[in-house]
């Protein structure tokens, strides 16, 4: 039977910062029967999920999966924790920063931004400052992104956390890592972070549909007062009945399965691995993008990010006209840009389950992207990659640590 759409040859090259692609072993471990969600066989696996899931954000207090977006989470880390007219600061790291402080407006609470270009992390010493003039502590919680997907700027919790201790202050310390759990290291009990939030669809390899609180104890003790309404969002609720296995609602069944072998494929190759895999295909992104005489958007090396690069493009070529002909002729996506940097950007995820040579075809395919673009830039940005990932192959660190 014949069709008027041709057939797309060869895999196609998913280079967003998430959704990242699924694993075979975690779609076969997802081809399931539903099973019974108040049964013994579901408890058991929700137990294991449970249980495992607070080894990849280094927590040993509870960590709630809700069957919802990374932005449910979002919503769920501030209604447990805040009462109405509570104030929040955040920083401006990009557009997720911005949509979770718009969040915080709509709940009726008085977030206060502190402003960047949207080319840095979270500034600590910027946090620590504004805290320090909070002489009669209303700023009630801290809360910033560990990697800003828009941007490519990564943050660091451990910094903020002192800043926090430097200052003397109270609020809570709540940190998004929807683009870097299991990605980026990170670490929640040590850090000293009383909420993190997180999302399945990115390092966790799964498909979108479960998003997380992981909760230290200071977190669970302000919940006992917090007064912003709640009902599916509310902890309390759901700890109890996770405690034999159960949700309070329907749970996304066939992607907790999944959640249990992507649990047991990270430990499988060992966290401290999954990290410099990351760390490593983000440089040699880099190395390529500076190759090519392009800009990376992330200003300053302190905040790369090791999930995603931005790459900016010369004035008067524009990114979404550029990720159009890179989709039509060579299968690729790129992470659009989002919000202010709209049509300036394009953006390169490499996180997820991602070697060396995948991140090869992808830069290879950006590279004749540009060229057909005619986006002003020079050759041999794979071949920096190639060169810095060949280095990296002999070096004996990495030798000793396969």
């Amino acid at each position: 039977m014949s069709s008027n759409i041709s057939r797309t040859v060869g895999r196609h090259f998913l280079q967003i910062p998430g959704p990242t692609p699924l694993p075979d072993r975690i779609l076969r471990a997802m081809d399931m029967p539903i099973i019974d969600h108040r049964g013994p066989e579901f408890a058991r696996l929700a137990k294991r999920v449970l249980e495992g899931v607070k080894t990849i954000f280094k927590c040993s207090g509870p960590v709630i999966i809700y069957p919802s977006s990374g932005t449910g989470a979002w919503e769920a880390a501030l209604v447990n924790t805040l009462s109405p007219g509570d104030r929040v600061l955040m920083f401006e790291t990009g557009q997720f920063a911005t949509l979770w402080k718009n969040m915080a407006v709509k709940l009726g609470l008085k977030p206060e931004f502190i402003e960047s270009d949207w080319r840095i992390g979270a500034d600590a010493k910027m946090i620590e400052a504004r805290l320090r003039q909070d002489k009669n502590k209303e700023i009630k919680a801290v809360c910033v992104l560990h990697n800003e997907t828009s941007t490519g700027c990564v943050s660091h919790p451990n910094e903020i956390r002192k800043a926090l201790d430097a200052a003397g202050h109270p609020a809570l310390l709540m940190v998004d890592t929807i683009s870097s759990l299991a990605s980026i290291d990170y670490r929640h009990d040590e850090w000293g972070v009383d909420v993190t939030v997180g999302g399945a669809q990115k390092g966790l390899m799964l498909p979108p549909g479960i998003s997380f609180n992981a909760i230290g104890d200071k977190a669970l003790a302000t919940a006992k007062t917090a007064k912003l309404p709640k009902s599916f969002w509310a902890w309390e609720d759901i700890i109890a009945i996770n405690k034999q296995g159960f949700f309070p609602y329907t749970p996304a069944t066939t992607i907790l399965y999944g959640l249990a072998e992507s649990i047991e494929m990270l430990h499988e190759e060992g966290l401290d691995n999954v990290f410099a895999r990351h760390d490593r295909l983000a440089e040699a992104t880099r190395r390529a993008v500076r190759a090519w005489g392009l800009e990376i958007l992330c200003r300053d090396p302190k905040y790369y990010s090791s999930t995603v690069t931005g790459v900016l493009l010369p004035e008067g070529h524009d990114a979404d006209a550029f990720r159009k002909i890179a989709l039509e002729h060579f299968n690729i996506s790129y992470g659009t840009g989002l919000g202010r940097i709209t049509g300036k950007v394009f953006r390169i995820g490499h996180l997820g389950d991602v070697n060396d040579l995948m991140i090869l075809g992808a830069l290879a395919g950006t590279e004749m992207a540009l060229a057909l673009a005619r986006v002003p830039h020079k050759k041999g940005g794979v071949q920096a990659a190639m060169d810095y990932l060949v280095a990296e192959a002999a070096s004996p660190a990495r030798a000793a640590a396969e």
